[in-house]
């Protein structure tokens, strides 16, 4: 009976002990990994209120105080390269100047820095640590590229609410990227209002 009593003391002095090693574990900085959340941003109204409702939702993941760094948000438009129209009605073979081309992809990226600016905005009032990104190529390519390269967390996306025919002839974003993307994915839809 003694020898019982001795084992119970000691298994009960080991589990007293187990939390001093897990504080220490704790305090190990370089062990914490911060969250990256990635919301995609175009000229449509639904980019801008997924932006909004993962702020309002999320932000406790994202948020910096002086005693937690909070995780990244960061925003990423893609902007589709410049392509001369081919086709019915248009000449097969165009031939630019490179002052034309030039002044296209300055145009380009004003509009994606104006998008950009504009989704800057929205997080300025937040104590959120935020990050741009403009690229360009095929949006639901890049997109999805850019979560693997980043490790991201979670990808939001808006829902421009395109019906069926329109989805199957120009494909939808937000349906490549949740077959594609190598992270959760959020796929905010937007008020009835805002779709009208």
């Amino acid at each position: 009976m003694a020898e019982n009593q001795a084992k119970v003391a000691m298994e009960t002095s080991a589990v007293e002990k187990q939390p001093e090693t897990r504080t220490e574990t704790k305090e190990a900085p370089s062990m914490v990994r911060t969250k990256r959340i990635m919301v995609a941003i175009d000229e449509n109204d639904s980019s801008f209120y997924a932006l909004q409702w993962a702020i309002d939702h999320f932000s406790n993941l994202l948020l910096t105080t002086e005693a937690v760094q909070g995780g990244t948000l960061t925003l990423v438009h893609v902007q589709s390269p410049f392509q001369f129209p081919v086709g019915p009605g248009f000449p097969t073979a165009v031939y630019a100047s490179s002052a034309m081309v030039e002044s296209v992809k300055k145009a380009q990226q004003e509009a994606s820095t104006a998008l950009l600016s504009r989704a800057l905005q929205i997080c300025r009032p937040q104590k959120i640590r935020t990050e741009t990104l403009a690229l360009e190529g095929d949006a639901k390519e890049m997109i999805s590229e850019t979560v693997d390269q980043l490790n991201v967390d979670l990808l939001v996306v808006g829902s421009r609410g395109l019906g069926k025919f329109k989805r199957a002839f120009l494909g939808s974003v937000s349906d490549y990227c949740a077959h594609h993307a190598h992270c959760p994915i959020l796929i905010v839809k937007p008020p009835k209002e805002l779709t009208k």
